[in-house]
């Protein structure tokens, strides 16, 4: 193991579980993924059932001779380890907040092995429809550049994504609002169990259909758009029985669709809201959907996209600083 540990950082959420040992500087040294998420826990023995055994060894396998190593080292993690099925809850705090809040409130668990466990507290909007995320508000402080004024809008890609809004202001970031869209969960619902999904043919060897992506993602942007997305999904199934679309077509053009419809009505919001047409905007996740998104935003008006690297690793040291754990 070379390098010295500053600190171990944990992305842990519902289906795994990712480890980092990072050096100076937020380096990262070594990393590891298991399979604990907190839905998934390793199974430990029947005296420990109903207890929170699993968690502590699911912490051990991913960490545990990290710590050995460099025993003081401190630990925090973020995601659903925090939730209320997770280890231990870490509350809510509510937005708008300045996004050094988060780090001022982590929640400490001790652990048997001695070592502290600091998890990162998720974020609630609340209002007529509330919104909540637990995780992605240490991508997002991962993502910034400190003194960048303004307004900055960060997207996170993925089963629920997630949009930022971000004002860099005097004294520091600042979250203003955020908005949910179940983009990736219903494209995997309405191709794997709906009528939809009969027709596509999606084989190991298929390839990116970019015009059927861009095809479908310009159906917002259109007449049709205006029946919502109930209406406009059932052309998946329309175009490939008229021919206009084969079957290895059909699945990027829904993805297309769908993610057209997330962007538009993103735009529509922030239309409402009178926000900046076209504002700089930073995306977060898996690469491949990330240029997806970008191919679609350039659609619908917004040009200044780019895509943030280790942003998790990144914002855990940040909120580790931030709390004092390391200088």
């Amino acid at each position: 193991m070379t390098g010295a540990t500053k600190l171990i950082a944990l992305d842990w959420g519902t289906s795994s579980l990712r480890a980092y040992r990072l050096g100076d500087d937020g380096a990262v040294l070594d990393r590891r993924a298991l399979p604990w998420g907190i839905m998934n826990l390793p199974v430990v023995e029947a005296s420990a059932v109903g207890s929170k055994a699993g968690f502590e060894q699911a912490f051990e396998e991913a960490c545990g001779d990290w710590l050995a190593a460099a025993p003081g080292t401190p630990v925090v993690a973020a995601g659903m380890v925090g939730s209320a099925q997770g280890w231990r809850e870490a509350a809510y705090l509510e937005v708008p907040l300045q996004v050094a809040d988060i780090g001022a409130g982590l929640t400490a668990v001790p652990t048997r092995n001695g070592a502290v466990l600091h998890i990162v507290p998720g974020l609630i909007e609340r209002g007529e429809l509330p919104n909540v995320m637990r995780g992605e508000e240490t991508q997002v402080a991962g993502a910034l550049q400190d003194g960048a004024a303004g307004e900055l809008l960060i997207g996170l890609p993925g089963t629920h994504s997630k949009w930022v809004r971000i004002m860099g202001e005097h004294g520091g970031e600042r979250f203003t609002h955020f908005d949910t869209f179940m983009t990736g969960e219903a494209y995997a619902a309405l191709s794997g169990h709906t009528i939809l999904g009969r027709t596509m043919e999606r084989g190991a060897g298929a390839g990116f259909d970019a015009a059927a992506f861009e095809r479908g993602a310009r159906v917002a942007l259109g007449a049709a758009g205006i029946n919502g997305v109930l209406s406009t999904i059932f052309s998946t199934r329309t175009l490939g029985l008229t021919g206009a679309l084969n079957g290895a077509a059909q699945a990027d053009y829904l993805s297309g669709l769908l993610i057209g419809h997330e962007i538009a009505a993103l735009r529509a919001a922030r239309m409402g809201d009178g926000l900046t047409a076209n504002p700089r905007v930073v995306l977060i996740g898996d690469g491949k959907l990330c240029e997806r998104y970008r191919q679609a935003l350039a659609l619908y008006g917004y040009t200044d996209v780019s895509v943030a690297a280790q942003a998790t690793e990144r914002g855990l040291w940040k909120l580790a600083m931030q709390a004092g754990l390391i200088r």
